[in-house]
């Protein structure tokens, strides 16, 4: 079937647009032809700094003919609304049929319509997405009103062989297009897709990325191993340089070996971020070589040298510069530049990062205390931690801060640990990072994502679906990894509860009551006492106070909301190991429930259960429970809005079937092991303990009417089955399990 070949031509497009651009080109393309009916048989993106293009194969060569009914008014009804009916679908009423349904008799239109050849319908679409292309930026040129993300040369256009006519903004479409900049700029005919990839390779351009990519890490490869080194992997950067060049030509340069005494993230941040070249190292040390790759775009006479000479020339300057930053900084200890970071506004609402870091030197001490870590040095590391901010040599190179900070501590004979902590306690930074392991580095690196996380949700400062400035989303990953990696028995509330408390109730103390609630502000901090029984304490201290008691709702209310933002992360970062959404949600809606390892094991041991028939068949059981429940509870509630439900113990007296019997007994036993195995963490035994109730709920709904007509029997079996549910609520909430 035929092809769709298009290519739109520009000046250099960002690398950092292209991946996105060339997939929203398909995208949009094929979403176009297939709203009009259209199928294929794939479809490729492709982009270059200077193209995006398409190909489409096995597209029909005309749309499909149209016939479409549809139903309209009664014949009876108002002039108004046949008129519109019969503009709606383009016919005359003389072309509606009329047919009969139980409601009367009512127009029906039978629309047919010709599909058109597939270049018509090209040359219709095109022109419109290239009008409303989504580029994060775009320009316009010229006096036309044309935008793109750069000025747009030319515009290849065909199907099947044959040129697809169009205009946009006064560029006629064509079966020309360019090969590379420098070495072939000539025009290029093109036809068909085959064609146009090869024509463009004889040409000096590679059009797909991910070729040159291959080609890049190949050629690095080799010349790094030439020179007994080996090439640093960084697959950022090698996406990133494939889309700076469409020949790429892969070239070693030299600097001088005096610029290694400077800390080799220095030197790779300086290659990377501002050359785009690639670092080397010793295999056999593993340290920094004083070689680096350089991608060119061109092939030069002679063989790359004035090209090497310059880049070398150019970093020369950079590391220069990177040497003397680094070289002032030793001159001052981290510690005489805490003073400094009260310059630094973290929060319009939250104050400087120096009180950010008083308040994560206070938490890090809390939590090393928890999980057994040195509080000294995790105080020490987390007072510490931001100093860096205000070095020169991270105000360069802002992507180094952490790693200055570690050189800088080892420097001034901090405790390795101290200056490890300060290097970690960004980490992760994704999905990919490692997370710190050392219990000091551990400690600092939570409490730093703690108190970001409590003091923004504090504040207000949630996450939407569109923004997260703060990345409060990576900042609670970042705590599930390195609490289920680490396997620490850690709760969440020690993390958020500090700084939540902090920036409502206590803000609130010191603003409007005064200092005497120092004891009650000693009773909020973080481990010495649970959050809700120190508000309610300060509640009855104040029990007029109707704003005291709106601030600790927030406060309260923060928690709960922060801690519904961490059960819907913590399914992002199980969902890749199998675990399903809706009983994380059921073992996290319990009461206290924030360990998060228990949380995990708690999951697992459900999931199989579930898993087996007792599982599935008891959950059927649970949920025909619950449901008769809400119902009753429901007629009561119209008679009586005090209504507490069915609670209390069953009356073993009005148990009058062997079934009812049977299931109270087996519910007693079940409820004090479930309790105990519970308590223990043994949570494949509970599960065990409640599969034993499946036979015995079967046999009660086989055997028992439970809405009996004594009223007394009634409620009594009622009670009966909210005793279900309260024992397998002790496992889980059910009612939040799917399925």
């Amino acid at each position: 079937m035929p092809q769709l070949l298009l290519e739109l031509f520009s000046e250099e497009i960002p690398a950092r647009m292209q991946h996105a651009a060339a997939r929203d080109l398909e995208r949009l393309v094929v979403g176009a032809l297939t709203d009009r009916g259209y199928t294929n048989e794939g479809a490729r993106d492709f982009a270059t700094p200077r193209r995006l293009a398409l190909v489409i194969e096995g597209l029909p060569a005309a749309q499909a003919d149209l016939r479409e009914e549809r139903k309209g008014p009664r014949v009876d009804a108002p002039a108004q609304a046949i008129e519109g009916f019969l503009r709606s679908t383009g016919l005359k009423r003389e072309q509606l049929k009329v047919q009969n349904d139980a409601k009367g008799d009512f127009y029906l239109a039978v629309i047919e319509r010709k599909g058109r050849p597939t270049p018509d319908v090209v040359a219709e679409i095109i022109p419109e997405i290239v009008r409303n292309f989504p580029w994060p930026k775009s320009q316009r040129w010229g006096a036309g009103d044309l935008t793109w993300v750069r000025p747009l040369h030319s515009i290849l256009c065909t199907f099947d062989g044959e040129l697809v006519k169009f205009d946009i903004g006064g560029i006629r479409s064509g079966t020309t297009t360019r090969g590379h900049r420098f070495m072939a700029n000539a025009p290029i005919e093109v036809r068909r897709f085959d064609d146009y990839v090869e024509k463009l390779k004889q040409a000096h351009v590679v059009l797909n990325a991910a070729e040159r990519k291959a080609a890049i890490l190949h050629d690095a490869t080799q010349l790094a191993h030439a020179q007994n080194l080996e090439l640093i992997a960084d697959d950022g950067l090698a996406d990133e340089v494939a889309g700076l060049v469409e020949w790429p030509v892969v070239l070693i340069g030299t600097f001088d070996k005096a610029y290694l005494g400077v800390p080799q993230e220095i030197l790779i941040s300086t290659m990377r971020t501002n050359q785009k070249y690639f670092a080397l190292r010793d295999p056999k040390t593993g340290k920094l070589a004083n070689k680096f790759i350089i991608v060119a775009n061109t092939v030069t006479k002679d063989g790359g040298k004035t090209v090497v000479a310059g880049n070398e020339r150019v970093l020369r300057a950079r590391l220069s510069d990177a040497k003397f930053f680094w070289d002032q900084d030793l001159k001052h200890t981290l510690e005489s530049r805490v003073p400094a970071l009260a310059q630094i506004v973290f929060h319009a609402k939250l104050g400087t990062q120096l009180e950010r870091v008083e308040r994560v030197e206070a938490l890090a001490g809390e939590i090393a205390r928890l999980i057994g870590a040195d509080e000294t040095k995790a105080r020490r590391a987390a007072r510490l931690c931001k100093a860096d901010l205000v070095s020169g040599t991270v105000g360069e190179f802002p992507e180094v801060q952490g790693a200055m900070g570690r050189y800088f501590a080892l420097h001034d004979k901090e405790a390795p640990e101290v200056a490890d902590a300060i290097r970690d306690h960004y980490k992760p930074l994704g999905p990919a990072d490692q997370v710190p392991t050392a219990p000091v580095s551990i400690a600092v690196a939570l409490a730093d994502k703690g108190d970001s996380l409590g003091s923004l949700w504090a504040v207000d400062e949630l996450p939407t679906g569109s923004r997260d400035p703060f990345a409060l989303r990576r900042s609670a990953l970042g705590i599930i990894r390195i609490i289920l990696d680490n396997g620490l028995r850690l709760k969440l509330q020690t993390l958020l509860t500090q700084s939540i408390v902090q920036h409502t109730v206590v803000k609130y103390i010191d603003t409007n009551l005064g200092r005497q609630q120092q004891l009650v502000m000693e009773a909020l901090a973080v481990g010495r006492a649970d959050m809700a029984n120190a508000l309610i304490a300060l509640i009855k201290h104040k029990p007029g106070d109707e704003r005291l008691h709106q601030t600790i709702k927030k406060a309260i209310d923060a928690l709960a909301s922060a801690s519904q933002f961490f059960a819907d992360r913590l399914k992002v970062a199980l969902r890749d190991k199998g675990m399903r959404h809706d009983l994380i949600d059921a073992v996290f809606a319990l009461r206290g429930q924030d360990d998060l390892v228990l949380i995990v094991r708690r999951v697992e041991a459900l999931q199989s259960f579930l898993k087996t028939d007792d599982g599935t068949n008891l959950l059927a059981g649970y949920k025909r429970a619950t449901n008769i429940l809400k119902i009753e509870e429901g007629k009561e509630k119209k008679k009586n809005a005090k209504h507490a439900g069915f609670t209390g113990e069953p009356d073993v007296e009005l148990l009058r079937e062997h079934q009812e019997v049977e299931l109270f007994k087996s519910l007693a036993i079940a409820k004090d092991v479930i309790a105990s195995e519970l308590q223990n963490e043994r949570f494949e035994e509970a599960m065990r303990a409640m599969a034993r109730l499946r036979a015995p709920v079967d046999a009660f709904f086989d055997k028992v009417t439970v809405n009996a007509d004594d009223p007394g029997f009634r409620e009594n079996r009622l009670k009966l089955l909210n005793e279900i549910r309260a024992a397998m609520h002790t496992v889980a909430d059910f009612s939040k399990i799917e399925g």
